[in-house]
């Protein structure tokens, strides 16, 4: 599919695996306030955009489509979700399967004969709280293909 470039409020860090979980908290949570105060209205579910990273580290931006810029404020900085050539399929059930659905969705594009490009992004389209169920979950995952 071919997507148009969108403006978004992000988080951007290099975190440790053992810290993924950690950072989206902080950074959902960073988005919320700064958002709230410059009365700036998400336009999209929650994602995360992983750009290439350096082994044990991810490289990577947590946020919402915004449709304009945010002033720089508590960590959160104007991004964007990259347009252009996207393959994109969603995944149902819990995080814990993403991996594998990454997996899949990689080799689809492999058997394609095309070339995943460095940017990744999830998008979570059912919002996870205390009391969903795993089963529930609907995470839409996208992978830039390079030219």
């Amino acid at each position: 599919m071919e997507l148009e470039p969108e403006t978004t409020a992000v988080v951007r860090g290099v975190v440790a695996l053992s810290e993924v979980r950690t950072f989206f908290d902080e950074a959902f949570a960073a988005l919320g306030r700064v958002l709230r105060r410059q009365q700036v209205p998400p336009k999209s579910a929650a994602f995360g955009m992983y750009h290439e990273g350096p082994g044990e580290k991810r490289d990577l931006e947590v946020g919402f489509v915004t449709g304009r810029e945010v002033r720089a404020e508590d960590g959160v900085v104007t991004g964007e979700l990259p347009g252009g050539r996207v393959a994109r399929v969603t995944h149902h059930g819990g995080f814990d399967g993403l991996g594998e659905s990454w997996e899949r969705l990689g080799a689809w594009i492999r058997a394609q004969g095309l070339r995943g490009g460095q940017d990744r992004w999830e998008t979570y389209v059912t919002q996870p709280t205390a009391d969903t169920d795993p089963r529930d979950l609907r995470t839409e995952l996208n992978w830039t293909i390079a030219d």
